[in-house]
């Protein structure tokens, strides 16, 4: 079936990073300029829940898999309501799109939300160049073609670092999502941009979701008298979210249950006296192996960030709450994958990670963790431990009731 794109006269593209190296290409998508932090990701499939995804917001994505657009876009598997990236790269665009869900091509959805792409690049060469000098600001033009011209806009936009974009991506009022079956725990979820497997997951666990916006106040959330809290994924730069970690840190005093994934580890870490940094290209797409410090074993996740915490890998900290601890670390570098904070008695009280156990698109061996934040908000509830410090084990054959569309076909 074919996408439009090469029905049309091709129009030339440019591609400038901020310290000057350029590539010219072709325009698909939306014609005009975009600007952003030039990121990739190693993903082969997923291309759809990756634009759509929040945490994504002012980056221009580039992909390392050179054949992108295969499988089109369809109308289910979006991770929020619109594409996020600022931009997206990719070497070869496909000239048919093929699945039986397909509603229309990549090339169709981005210019009808006005997102600019540049195909036909060399995609291997750009993501050595981000490896070797790191993310960088970049822009894409088809009407500015003058390198030196569009080096100077792109030297004029903002860095990542330093920059604060909760509030451009979360919710203006809150939202509930049922549980699925009988109701067994109310869990309040602080959207810095969520994606929407997330609350899909705890629903299928019994958990009535409630998202709130970044701006809640800690009273308006206890007035829920949630079992647990969630803090969720987002873009920017954690160093700047202060009114989330102090919101966390009264969460942590209220001795509410905590389970916190990619911008809501950052946050955690912060939150427990822990600094945060920016990486040199960071961790992006869905084949990152994570080790788990406790029991040794290694997951392969899918990961989105630009930033890491700063934390001992070899000891734990004392907080007011109880002793904090790395519990995943990178095995590509030893980043921290994972926080946790324990009692006296090594229970778990509140736990994050890096990376993304929702796992659209990605693999599901984190599944698991949704698991151990009901396993933790049982033991509150009960009072008394349960003999594993509330982490459920990490069982390959373990429930996971619905996996994402895009993980069934590939």
């Amino acid at each position: 079936m074919p996408s439009g794109f090469f029905d049309r006269e091709q129009t030339p593209a440019l591609l400038v990073l901020e310290d000057g190296r350029s590539f010219r290409g072709v325009s698909f998508g939306a014609a005009g300029e975009a600007f952003g932090e030039a990121v990739f990701s190693t993903g082969m499939s997923g291309y759809q829940e990756t634009l759509t995804d929040p945490s994504y917001h002012r980056q221009v994505v580039v992909a390392t898999a050179p054949h992108i657009g295969n499988t089109g876009w369809n109308d289910e598997d979006d991770e929020s309501s619109r594409i996020w990236v600022a931009g997206y790269v990719v070497r070869d665009l496909s000239r048919v799109r093929s699945n039986w869900r397909s509603n229309r091509s990549l090339d169709d959805e981005l210019r009808s939300q006005g997102v600019v792409g540049i195909a036909e690049i060399d995609t291997r060469a750009l993501t050595r160049h981000l490896r070797e000098r790191g993310a960088m600001r970049v822009g894409i033009s088809t009407t500015e073609l003058d390198p030196a011209k569009l080096l100077a806009k792109v030297r004029q936009t903002p860095a990542m670092a330093g920059s604060d974009l909760v509030a451009d991506v979360t919710l203006s009022a809150a939202q509930v999502l049922p549980a699925v079956g009988e109701k067994r725990f109310t869990v309040a979820a602080i959207d810095l941009g969520i994606k929407d497997m997330t609350p899909t997951r705890m629903a299928e666990r019994g958990i009535e979701v409630h998202l709130l916006p970044a701006s809640v106040t800690l009273d308006e959330l206890t007035t829920l008298s949630p079992d647990g809290v969630f803090f969720s994924n987002g873009p920017g730069d954690p160093a700047t979210a202060d009114a989330p970690m102090t919101l966390l840190q009264g969460v942590l005093d209220a001795g509410i249950p905590y389970f916190g994934i990619c911008f809501g580890n950052q946050i955690f870490g912060r939150a427990l006296g822990f600094g945060t940094y920016k990486l040199k290209y960071g961790h992006r797409g869905i084949n990152q192996p994570v080790k788990d410090l406790r029991t040794g074993k290694v997951e392969i996740t899918a990961q989105n960030h630009g930033f890491a915490v700063d934390a001992p890998l070899d000891k734990p900290t004392a907080t007011r709450w109880g002793n904090a601890r790395v519990s995943h670390i990178c095995l590509n570098d030893d980043v921290v994958e994972g926080l946790e904070l324990t009692d006296d008695a090594d229970n778990l009280l509140a736990f994050s990670v890096q990376y993304h156990p929702e796992a659209a698109a990605g693999p599901h061996d984190s599944a698991y963790l949704f698991d151990r934040f009901v396993d933790v908000m049982t033991r509150r509830r009960n009072g008394a431990g349960d003999g594993t410090g509330g982490r459920a084990e990490h069982n390959p054959t373990q429930s996971n009731p619905t996996q994402s569309n895009t993980d069934q076909e590939n």
